[in-house]
């Protein structure tokens, strides 16, 4: 039989003797060549009492590997085999190990230090690398003002449609199904009393003072914020960032102001159109299962609402806008490395500015309450 590498593996089973069949091997056993009998080899299930390794006429790591493993299967011995044969064999046994490999691991006592640690500095990085953020907008700002020509206002204005005009209908939708499912869960229980006349004050001042604008704020952190985070974080990545800085732009100018700028503008009229959306699903329902009629639902809201619940939204509506935009252009001034940092940090935008829109929220109902506008 040829040497010749190119040939493929053969093999044989000889079944002249008495006892359990021997194994020939015959050809070059290497890996451009066993492929072809590779998967022959496998379905041998018979008792094996030799395998012959005489006829092998080249071998390398991988045919003295495929030789062991059937010795090792079928509780054969190796004969025949040649010098080379017999060193990689060896080789190969000596470096088999079936023991599991385990990576090894402090105790409690030192790997729970070791977290808390290791979480403390990273969290007094991020505190370090979000002020200097907020200080590079800051002087952004302060830059635009003194050269107001510097302002993108093309920018500007296509981050408003973005904002505002384009998730009007997500909005409307959502606070019209708020409105509704409190003014009926309201006049369920206030029924009991004889009081569903008063679900009229539940929606107007709910809807006007908390649910609007908070509704609004998350709901524009997961479509805005996160929006935000991906954009700027792919430009990031594809070195548009880099190749701004290069030609004197500076992207806190170009990329997050008019970001910002349009968050906190927009966030107090989506909020009172969320009120207002609100207080119409609100009479909507009302005028179904409390026989209320829909214009005296909307007439008698003026009469039961305080003006300053109005300002309670208004005051707050900014300020989400302004945590929502921030929150979503740190997180992609953040990304580096890998298109999955992209991900990670659109994540981390949403989470972080929805948690901060509820911490605030809660600080702004204290505060409210403190100076009497409760």
């Amino acid at each position: 039989m040829s040497s010749s590498v190119t040939s493929p593996a053969e093999f044989y089973l000889d079944e002249g003797g008495d006892g359990p069949p021997r194994l020939v091997l015959t050809g070059p056993y290497l890996v451009s060549t066993i492929g072809f009998v590779d998967r022959e080899l496998r379905k041998i299930d018979v008792e094996l009492d030799e395998i012959d390794l005489s006829g092998v006429t080249e071998i390398d790591t991988v045919g003295a590997w495929t030789a062991s493993q059937l010795a090792e299967k079928h509780s054969a011995k190796v004969v025949g085999a040649s010098s080379r044969a017999e060193r990689l064999i060896k080789a190969l046994g000596e470096s088999a190990d079936s023991s599991t490999v385990r990576a090894p691991r402090e105790g409690v006592m030192m790997r729970v230090p070791r977290a808390v640690g290791e979480g403390v500095a990273n969290f007094g990085a991020g505190v370090l690398t979000l002020l200097s953020f907020l200080g590079e907008v800051i002087a952004g700002f302060g830059s635009i003002i003194r050269h107001p020509r510097r302002f993108r206002r093309k920018a500007f204005v296509h981050q408003l449609e973005r904002v505002g005009v384009t998730s009007l209908g997500i909005i409307g939708l959502m606070s019209f199904l708020i409105g509704i499912v409190v003014a009926q869960q309201g006049a369920v229980q206030l029924q009991q009393f004889g009081a569903e006349i008063y679900t009229i004050n539940l929606t107007g001042r709910l809807t006007l003072r908390e649910l609007g604008v908070l509704m609004t704020a998350i709901m524009v952190a997961g479509r805005s914020g996160s929006a935000f985070a991906a954009q700027i974080g792919t430009m990031k990545l594809t070195e548009e960032v880099d190749a701004m800085r290069t030609i004197g732009i500076s992207p806190i100018e170009a990329l997050v102001i008019p970001r910002i700028m349009a968050a906190v503008l927009m966030m107090p009229l989506l909020g009172f159109y969320a009120a207002c959306m609100g207080i119409i699903g609100g009479a909507f329902i009302a005028s179904i299962s409390l026989d209320i009629p829909f214009l005296t639902f909307l007439s008698r809201i003026q009469e039961v609402v305080p003006m300053y619940d109005l300002y309670v939204g208004m005051v707050k509506a900014p300020v989400f806008g302004l945590i929502v935009a921030i929150a979503g252009c740190y997180q992609g001034m953040q990304v580096s490395g890998n298109s999955e940092q992209v991900g990670l940090r659109t994540t981390k935008a949403v989470v972080q500015a929805i948690f901060m829109v509820i911490v605030l929220d809660a600080f702004f109902a204290v505060f409210f309450t403190q100076i009497g506008w409760a």
